[in-house]
């Protein structure tokens, strides 16, 4: 049965743009969530397109192409999708700490120590310089031709490395690979700015975006310590409401732009690793606790998901095939006959994103 939209989860599907309005652009997504996680390339252009009016999935790799968005590792070791001008500014602030936790890992499990790691850099500057691009398996062939291993897992240590001190990024696909470019060539004109600007941005930026939030939301989120949590917060505190809600004190941006009949019974398909699901340290808004394993699964691998009233209820995958797009739904409880006839608009909007026709299978309810 359907259930009252939570204020919580109203809030966060109107702010994350997953309901109400959309925004024109995929570029315009990015910017105003901050960063999206991408380690999932298919799930991430449809988390981008889900937000963005009559998107395509050609639309979002064409913004990729134009230099317009940037998938990188600026914070928590991740791949995420930034805006092209705030590549740089987001990666100082966030990435250093990352490089600074790995940094006796990485000398102890792949010896990439100091010394490594700069023979690495002369390597792929000199094979990616005057705009050349290589595909990883490309990368890794350049490195073990300069004696340097990449087996073990070790090559993508040392790309996501080289990504997080900003010498590296990723650029368009060749043959569906993704391929490396420098970053001071693919994106030359990116904004710096003062550190605390940046904090100040970022907690801004989140908020806003992903809101109502708590404290500890943003720092999962950021990977931040908890100093520059606090210092973040206190310099935004001008653009950002407080508000206590069962309890629990929550930031965000103050504004609401959309009733709660707007977003109540409407299924939504998210893909894995959507923003709404993991930019929270608590999600428990989101997910009951007795599904959480089912979403979320086990080493953190966030499944496809379906929301209806702010929650998750089901689960679902895609399969392609010469016949077109199938969606099979997992659903956690029975689904009413009108939610089930607004799933048939879901699917066909994720199917015209992909450009295929679509069908809907729906499994039995899992137990």
């Amino acid at each position: 049965m359907a259930t009252k939209v939570s204020r919580i989860a109203r809030l966060r599907l109107q702010r994350q743009r997953i309901v109400g309005g959309k925004f024109e652009s995929p570029a315009q997504v990015v910017s105003w969530l901050g960063a999206m996680q991408a380690q999932d390339y298919a799930a991430a252009l449809w988390a981008i397109g889900l937000r963005t009016r009559d998107a395509t999935l050609a639309q979002v790799e064409q913004a990729i192409a134009e230099r317009r968005i940037v998938r990188t590792w600026p914070m928590r070791g991740t791949l995420h999708f930034l805006a092209a001008e705030d590549v740089r500014w987001m990666s100082a602030l966030m990435a250093p700490r990352v490089i600074a936790n790995n940094k006796s890992r990485l000398q102890r499990e792949f010896d990439l120590d100091d010394a490594v790691l700069a023979r690495c850099r002369k390597v792929l500057v000199k094979a990616l310089r005057d705009g050349q691009r290589l595909t990883r398996s490309d990368a890794y062939a350049k490195l073990e031709e300069a004696g340097i291993s990449t087996a073990k897992q070790r090559g993508i240590h040392i790309t996501g490395r080289l990504a997080q001190e900003g010498l590296l990024c990723l650029g368009p696909r060749a043959d569906k690979q993704p391929t490396f470019v420098l970053l001071d060539e693919w994106i030359p004109d990116s904004r710096t700015m003062p550190r605390e600007q940046a904090l100040a941005e970022l907690a801004r930026r989140y908020f806003h975006s992903h809101g109502p939030a708590t404290v500890q939301d943003f720092a999962w989120w950021s990977g931040l310590t908890v100093k520059d949590v606090q210092l973040a917060i206190e310099l935004a505190a001008a653009d950002l409401a407080q508000e206590v809600i069962d309890g629990r004190l929550y930031l965000h941006s103050g504004e609401e732009s959309e009733s709660e009949e707007d977003v109540a019974g409407d299924p939504h398909l998210l893909p894995s690793f959507d923003e709404y699901l993991v930019a929270y340290k608590d999600r428990s808004e989101a997910v009951e606790a007795r599904f959480s394993q089912r979403v979320i699964g086990i080493n953190g691998l966030f499944n496809a998901s379906l929301v209806i009233d702010g929650r998750i209820v089901g689960t679902w995958k895609r399969n392609i095939d010469k016949a077109g797009l199938t969606v099979e739904l997992s659903p956690f409880r029975v689904l009413l006959r009108k939610e089930q006839k607004s799933l048939d608009e879901a699917a066909r909007r994720y199917g015209d994103f992909i450009g295929l026709p679509v069908q809907l299978k729906l499994l039995e309810k899992q137990h």
